[in-house]
């Protein structure tokens, strides 16, 4: 697996788009999430239907066709240097189809930031585009509109990136030793759901695997990590990086799982890594080549996020 292309970081006075590719967002946070944006001297537009919702189906912010030409619309404008992402829920499968990856090619590179339900969009990106994305804080979720470690990082990344360059967890390593690779992955049940699409990589091979997940019981989350190891998604994986699992049950009988699933790849594991549905979540880019600390609870970017 080789490094994805950097975009460029952002300035004061980028105009950045909020786009909603997933479910609905409750006006207050979207308005909460601009007022952030506005304090760190960017310029943020809302795309037409971020504060739509579906007439038939209430979990999904706009049409499938019309949440696509929101993202493809920001992603083509040339005004535009960041797509931010207003929450996830659910809907970027229904939507990734719909998208002109020519068009979105040709609009050049630009930053893109977003996790949970966007891990669809995030493995779409590195497929169709080769671009290396952040699963960072959304513009309209909770922990980014109240708490400031969160809004620090995403904020440290866009603008000085080479000041995170070291990404330190305060966890603790699962599966002791360090490792190379390229870094990737997402929400765990996501990631399964991607396999054998025509936008998600068959393998994880040379990658430093993140994976991360919410409301999915500790079966669950046994089910999904087995259908990446028999989808041979697992072979040859370098690291694994754990973030947060919130609402998966009791933390031990999480762990169990984990370790059970995944203690016997043979690579260094680092657990409550930070990233997330988890309060105060790290930014971590995806797609750059990096050394993971299992022991430490680090991950060092051989280069800045953004150039």
């Amino acid at each position: 697996m080789e490094p994805l292309r950097r975009p460029s970081r952002l300035a004061a006075g980028a105009r950045v788009a909020v786009v909603a590719p997933s479910g609905p967002v409750p006006e207050e946070r979207i308005e909460a999430g601009l007022d952030v944006l506005r304090g760190w001297d960017l310029d943020p537009v809302v795309a037409p239907h971020v504060r739509g919702r579906h007439e038939r189906f209430g979990y999904l912010a706009a049409t499938d066709a019309e949440r696509a030409a929101d993202l493809q619309g920001a992603w083509c404008d040339p005004s535009v240097e960041a797509v931010l992402c207003a929450r996830g829920g659910y809907g970027a499968q229904r939507m990734v189809d719909l998208l002109d990856w020519d068009a979105m090619a040709a609009a050049g590179p630009k930053v893109f930031v977003g996790f949970s339900d966007i891990t669809a969009l995030h493995e779409a990106f590195a497929v169709r585009l080769g671009l290396a994305t952040l699963h960072g804080p959304m513009a309209a979720g909770v922990d980014f509109i109240k708490h400031a470690g969160a809004q620090e990082h995403l904020r440290a990344t866009l603008f000085e990136p080479e000041t995170v360059r070291v990404i330190a967890s305060g966890g603790s390593a699962l599966v002791p030793g360090r490792a190379h690779g390229v870094t990737l992955g997402g929400c765990l049940t996501l990631l399964t759901a991607e396999l054998g699409t025509p936008h998600a990589r068959a393998s994880a091979h040379g990658g430093l695997l993140c994976l991360e997940d919410v409301g999915e019981e500790p079966y669950r989350l046994d089910r999904a990590l087995t259908q990446l190891l028999r989808a041979g998604l697992l072979d040859g994986v370098c690291g694994v990086l754990l973030g947060s699992w919130e609402e998966c049950g009791p933390y031990g009988e999480v762990r169990a799982v984990l370790e059970d699933r995944l203690g016997g790849l043979g690579v260094p594991v680092a657990e409550e890594f930070g990233f997330g549905h988890g309060a105060g979540a790290l930014t971590i880019p995806f797609g750059l080549g990096a050394e993971l600390d299992a022991d430490a609870g680090t991950l060092t970017l051989d280069e800045p996020a953004l150039r």
